[in-house]
């Protein structure tokens, strides 16, 4: 039973974007298109931990049967959502600009893209691979760049998820962390009281740390300026 369970599991399909469509002879009521609009609506709301399926269905004034119709869980609606977010702003490609410039106008649209719908910025850290055809277009123009400056093979792969993590830890971390004023108060005054334990935190203001803008911008510019000098060692 055990293997039989783990052939299952491993040759299902998850992704909503590799399943096939259901077809009907008429359209029906409900879309995927508004099903995508009203969560998209019901988790900048209320989060993504408030999704369920009934409460999508009430929103959309349908009964949740009529949901899976399009849908077979959650999960599709997230992927649904996610590239949806993606697709708000058109990729913009300038094949006259250097591969510096244009990488750094995808990741700043992911960012901002994420961080006009904060719930999206935790689902990429699920198992399901972010593969919707908004995305796509712009991880297609980041790799195409990234082809142009020079990186192949492995070096592409590894370049691509370096600058990838970099947008989503920043975005993720921006989003999720709240710290009052006062915790960042007497926070830093426990590591100035523990000095000797924490010196370059107690000095440095830790704490105080939140200019994710240009903590943002600095990081990426370390990045490209590794990945260029990283070309140029490249036979």
């Amino acid at each position: 039973m055990g293997a039989a369970r783990g052939q299952r599991e491993g040759g299902e399909v998850r992704s909503v974007w590799l399943r096939p469509r259901r077809t009907s002879r008429g359209e029906p009521p409900l879309t995927r298109a508004r099903i995508v609009e009203a969560a998209v609506a019901l988790l900048d709301e209320e989060g993504i931990d408030r999704l369920t399926m009934r409460r999508l269905a009430e929103r959309l004034a349908v009964m949740a049967p009529s949901l899976y119709w399009h849908v077979d869980t959650k999960d599709d609606v997230i992927d649904l959502a996610v590239d949806a977010i993606f697709g708000e702003v058109e990729p913009a490609t300038d094949a006259s600009a250097d591969w510096r410039t244009q990488v750094t106008t995808v990741l700043t649209a992911w960012r901002a893209a994420l961080l006009r719908h904060p719930w999206a910025a935790a689902v990429p850290a699920r198992r399901r691979p972010t593969i919707g055809p908004h995305f796509l277009a712009w991880m297609e123009i980041l790799q195409a760049t990234l082809v142009r400056a020079g990186f192949t093979d492995k070096d592409l792969s590894a370049a691509t998820w370096a600058l990838y993590n970099h947008v989503l830890g920043s975005a993720a971390s921006e989003t999720a962390l709240h710290i009052t004023d006062e915790e960042r108060r007497v926070g830093q005054e426990q590591l100035r009281a523990n000095g000797d334990r924490y010196p370059t935190l107690a000095e440095r203001g830790y704490l105080y740390d939140d200019d994710w803008d240009g903590s943002f911008t600095t990081g990426l510019t370390f990045l490209l300026d590794g990945l260029a000098a990283q070309v140029k060692r490249t036979p």
